[in-house]
Parts: structure tokens; sequence; C-alpha cells
């Protein structure tokens, strides 16, 4: 949905829209430190607040979890046991939120969210956690594989930009407002199909 929210913003400011790809939230921010974008669609948290500005969330997106296919694991309260393998994408919010919560399984860092399907079908972990449209769109590539009922959290989605930008920052959060009351953000999430997801 970032691809249609940020073109029609792109043609509202009268610029090119360039979409610029990043396989987890890790590798957002070293694109940050080397200007790679001029914003992004983030979920805020304190790290991110140090040097990016966001405005209000405009989207909600569970947390949870994929397990492969024939797995004896078939609830969010069977995962934290003792020799159950969790992947979960490093430097995200969802591999954060594991840290603080795990107590007896093993949390496993992947270095992107599709590495979580070959991490799953090699048998690498037991279970791959991320946001849930993310866990749909690794379930349909992985056949007999399946997200368990229930969430484990959830990431507020905004856009942010650099700290700094101040005259940008306004405009987004106008933008923002906007593409809310228009009804551009239930549109957008429609086009892209995401699961597990709803506007806020």
């Amino acid at each position: 949905m970032g691809f249609d929210l940020g073109k029609e913003l792109a043609r509202r400011i009268g610029v090119p829209f360039e979409p610029v790809v990043y396989p987890s939230p890790g590798a957002i921010m070293v694109g940050l430190s080397s200007g790679e974008w001029d914003l992004t669609f983030f979920g805020p948290t304190p790290e991110r607040e140090r040097v990016l500005n966001f405005t209000v969330p405009f989207l909600v997106i569970e947390h949870g979890y994929l397990v492969a296919a024939g797995s004896p694991i078939s609830s969010i309260d069977a995962v934290d046991r003792p020799g159950i393998r969790i992947g979960a994408p490093q430097g995200g919010s969802v591999n954060a939120f594991l840290a603080r919560t795990i107590r007896s399984a093993t949390v496993i860092p992947s270095p992107s969210v599709p590495a979580g399907q070959e991490m799953l079908s090699s048998g690498k972990v037991d279970v791959f956690a991320a946001n849930k449209a993310n866990l749909f769109e690794l379930s349909d590539k992985l056949p007999g594989s399946h997200v368990l009922d229930g969430r484990i959290g959830a990431d507020e989605v905004a856009i942010a930009v650099p700290k700094g930008r101040d005259a940008a920052m306004a405009y987004v959060r106008k933008y923002v407002e906007d593409a809310k009351s228009e009804g551009l953000v239930k549109t957008a999430i429609q086009r892209a199909g995401l699961r597990g997801a709803a506007e806020k």
C-alpha cells in the first residue's frame, strides 16, 4: 500500500515517484544514514523517533506466527516453550517484542522477511514471527503452512521523515489526514490485499 500512497503523494507534490524497497526494518535505517530515501512507511518506536518525525498512525497490522505444514504447534500459547526456535526479522519491532517477552523458546534473527520461507521449510526454525501481512504472503508460498490464530502484538504504521525537514513534515501530516478522509488509505489496503491489517 506504500506504493499507492507514495505515488499519490508524489503526484500531489509534482515530483517523480521513486520507490526504494528494503528487506527488513534494519535495512531501512541503514538507508536513512546514507540518504537513500526522503520518507518511509514505518512503525514509530522510541529509537526511530530520535532521528525521524512521524505522522499520526493510519494503519494497524497484527503480529503473529507462521508454522510449516504438519507442525505440532497449533496455538500461540504453545510457542514459548523450551526447544522451540522462533525466527524473526532482525531490527524489526517483532524481534524487539520477542526479546522482551519470550522466556523459554529461542529467538533466531532473520536477515529479512523473505528469508523466513527458507528458515521454516528447511527446519531451521519451528515458527516464524512477523506482521501478519508478511506472514500471509509467506504462507501463500509454503504449501500447507498457516498463520496461527490470535496475535502477539501489533504495529502502527505512519509516514516518517528525517528530522530537520519541518516543511516536508507539515505537508505529509496534512496528506495523511486527507488520505484517510478521502478513502485513499482504505483503497490502498484493499488494492494491496493486506490481510491482518486495518485502517486506524
